[in-house]
């Protein structure tokens, strides 16, 4: 297939994008939280991906290295583009404010904190460690398809990798711990466990 996709063969395209487009909107989705940006992430690696299509080598028996290796970069970008446009979006006269309703998703609350949690702790991760752990934990590439579509060594991957862990382990606490001190109440250790169990999976 690999040869197929540097010649154009459309046929070979779609199977590359039904193989791998899944894997990019997870990993687009998690980086980001917005499932909208997730699928323009997706548009642009695919688009991407064909434009490059002739630099695929034959090095394994699958491409997803690859294809991660441009949705990296493309996330990369969307992300910066993004911040620019908040950034020009929070000078304009603010509007008025929505009504509340906190009364009627009381229930999904605990949750929301948690995935809040979790993209608070990710934020504060090292860009280089949070893209290891995406990869590898999250979206499930070992280490030398990892290496592959990051461009770096699998000692490098492993190296960053134990410290994304480390370190994710406690600021998800520590983001768990901030809000419920404000309230007077103790977080659930659930989210922490996911985490832990999440990473300790890859080891």
């Amino acid at each position: 297939m690999h040869a197929r996709v540097r010649a154009g063969d459309p046929e070979a395209f779609r199977e590359l994008f039904t193989s791998c487009a899944r894997l990019v909107h997870g990993y687009a989705v998690r980086a980001t939280g917005d499932p909208a940006l997730a699928e323009d992430v997706v548009s642009l690696t695919f688009l991407e991906a064909w434009r490059l299509r002739e630099r695929l080598k034959d090095e394994g028996d699958s491409p997803r290295p690859w294809v991660m290796g441009i949705a990296v970069n493309v996330l990369r970008n969307t992300t910066r583009a993004r911040r620019r446009h908040e950034r020009a979006m929070a000078r304009l006269p603010a509007r008025e404010p929505l009504p509340d309703f906190a009364d009627e998703v009381v229930g999904r609350l605990a949750d929301a904190e948690q995935l809040a949690a979790v993209k608070v702790a990710l934020g504060r991760l090292r860009a280089r460690e949070r893209e290891v752990f995406m990869l590898c934990v999250w979206s499930g590439l070992g280490y030398s398809e990892a290496a592959v579509a990051l461009g770096v060594r699998v000692g490098t991957v492993r190296s960053r990798l134990s410290r994304a862990r480390t370190r994710l382990r406690r600021l998800t606490d520590e983001a768990l711990r901030e809000p419920a001190r404000a309230r007077g109440q103790v977080p659930g250790d659930r989210l922490i466990t996911v985490v832990r169990s999440s990473g300790e999976s890859q080891a």
